[in-house]
Formats: C-alpha cells, sequence, structure tokens
C-alpha cells in the first residue's frame, strides 16, 4: 500500500524524505504520479489538491492536511465520506505564528511605521515612549495559536485578551466568548489580532461592525484567513483613521492580485502567507504515527471536527 504526496513541487522530496526517515518501508507517491488507483491509502496534501481527486482512491484510510487549517480540504465538494482527516499541531508552527504576532504587535506599538516615514524624510524626530502595560492585546482564537501568542505578548508586559465562540479559561488571559463578549473586547482592544479557524460563523467576522468598535487609532494583526476579513470594510477603516495600520499575511483570494489596494496602502504590512511555514522535518513524526495507527486501526490524532469545521 502506498502514500499520495500532494503539495507544491518545491517541496515535494522534501516531505518524501521526511516520511522515509522515520519509516523507510513506505510506498512514497507523488502527484500526478500516483500509479494504480487502488494502492492508495493515505493521502497527505496540501492547498491546491483536488478533493474530488480523492474520490478514485477505493482503499484510503487516511487524509492528511499539511498545515494547522483544513478549510481547504472542507470546500465543495469535501473529503470522500467517511475518510478521517487530520490536521497538524506542531511546535515549530505555533512557534513561528507566534514570532509573527509578536513582530508585528510591536511593530505598531513602538511606532516603526511612523520612525520608517521619518526616516524616509530624514526627519530626525523622537516620538513619546508608548506604555507596554497600557497596549490591550485582543486575540480572536484561543487554540493551539493564540493560546501560545498569548503566553508570548503576556510575558513581555501586555495585558491580553482573548475571545472564543465558547466559554474557554486560559490562565492570566481574560476571556470573552459570544456576540456580546465579542462586542466587549473589541471595544478594549488596542490591537487585534486575529488567529481563528475560518469556519462559516467566523468568515467575514472583521468587519465594518467590530472594526468600528476598535478603540480609535487600534490595528489589526491577522495570521488566520483572509477570508476573516472584509477587505472593503478594513480598507475604509484604515483611509478613515479608524484603524492606525494592519499587518496582514493572508488573503482572499491567494496570491493577491497585483491590483489590490493593501499593496501601496501606506498603513498595511504585507507577507506572502509567510507567517507559519510547515516543516517537513518537524511535522512527519506525527504524520507517520497517523498512518500507522490508520493501518492498525487504532484511534488517529489531530482528528478534525467536520461539525465544528476544524
Amino acid at each position: 500500500m502506498a502514500v499520495l504526496l500532494s503539495t507544491k513541487t518545491a517541496v515535494m522530496a522534501v516531505w518524501r524524505d521526511a516520511l522515509l526517515a522515520l519509516d523507510p518501508t513506505l510506498e512514497i507517491r507523488m502527484f500526478p504520479d500516483a500509479g494504480d488507483p487502488a494502492d492508495i491509502e493515505a493521502a497527505v496534501v496540501w492547498t491546491a489538491h483536488d478533493m474530488a481527486e480523492l474520490r478514485r482512491y477505493p482503499k484510503l484510510k487516511l487524509i492528511v492536511s499539511m498545515g494547522a487549517g483544513v478549510d481547504h480540504l472542507l470546500r465543495p465538494p469535501g473529503p470522500p465520506p467517511g475518510i478521517p482527516v487530520a490536521r497538524l499541531v506542531d511546535r515549530m508552527l505555533t512557534s513561528q505564528m507566534g514570532e509573527w504576532v509578536l513582530l508585528n504587535v510591536l511593530r505598531f506599538h513602538r511606532q516603526d511605521l511612523e520612525y520608517r516615514a521619518l526616516q524616509r524624510e530624514r526627519s530626525w524626530l523622537e516620538l513619546p515612549a508608548p506604555v507596554t502595560a497600557e497596549r490591550r492585546i485582543g486575540i480572536l482564537g484561543l487554540g493551539e495559536l493564540g493560546t501560545h501568542a498569548a503566553g508570548l505578548l503576556r510575558g513581555l508586559g501586555f495585558p491580553v485578551m482573548g475571545w472564543t465562540r465558547r466559554p474557554r479559561q486560559v490562565e492570566g488571559v481574560e476571556t470573552f466568548h459570544g456576540e456580546d463578549g465579542l462586542a466587549a473586547m473589541a471595544g478594549r482592544s488596542d490591537v487585534l489580532v486575529c488567529l481563528l479557524p475560518l469556519t462559516p460563523a467566523t468568515r467575514g467576522i472583521v468587519d465594518a461592525r467590530l472594526l468600528g468598535r476598535l478603540p480609535r487609532g487600534a490595528f489589526v494583526v491577522n495570521g488566520a484567513r483572509g477570508a476573516h476579513v472584509v477587505d472593503a470594510d478594513l480598507l475604509a477603516a484604515l483611509d478613515s483613521g479608524q484603524v492606525a495600520g494592519a499587518a496582514l499575511d493572508v488573503f482572499d483570494p491567494e496570491p493577491l492580485p497585483v491590483d489590490h489596494p493593501y499593496w501601496a496602502h501606506p498603513r498595511v504590512v504585507m507577507t506572502p502567507h509567510a507567517a507559519s511555514i510547515t516543516i517537513p522535518a518537524s511535522a512527519a513524526p506525527q504524520v507517520v504515527d497517523n498512518i500507522h495507527r490508520a493501518r492498525a486501526g487504532r484511534p488517529l490524532i489531530n482528528l478534525v471536527d467536520f461539525a465544528a469545521g476544524y
């Protein structure tokens, strides 16, 4: 039986080698060279793979996403019925996202946009020093990524709040939930960080209504999914001064069209969905473990809850 890999051509061989380093007996096939469809027992895939293609494999037992997010796998037609889907919960993905959030919160907190503008003008001007204990951070989503980022921010002395759809407690974090909690947290968030999974309930959550509830001059940091943000609403908030700056790693669609206003906006900092990139050598152990579990009929780890959407 064989394992099918489907991702960017540039990293396909790296994934193959990482899996074989842990289990040299695995037969790895790299899409589109799948061979006999009846041989495929597991598919390890990323965003570009067509879910309809996986219906060709009659003995498929497992689908693994090469990242923490799985919304790309749940789009119609979705995975073959009855086939379990696992996502990655990887310490290096978590660590990288935490670094990216810190980078951008500190960028805004320490007035980097303003200092870079002064540098371009060759203007020697000292701005008033910010007070960390007064810069309130609100995090949308307190899963693996959000909880880790909250801890890093707390370690630097920022007051941290977190919002989830259902009640959740995180040590040292003031937590909110539900619609009323979202409004209450937004009203106190000097920096709003989005690390939510993308589901029908969270699509477009960062809209004009939510942005209007932020303190005037707040900042937005989105490392989750582009579809969490209503672009037109964020651009209007930036242009009005309601939002003083935005750091965006994710977009809808991707790649971002070259004529999109974000590219040239002076208050937008962009990265190309690079905040947290899967490193195959780090992620491979849990993938191989799940392949072995699927073969033996044992419980799988990091399974996606289709009802919740993540």
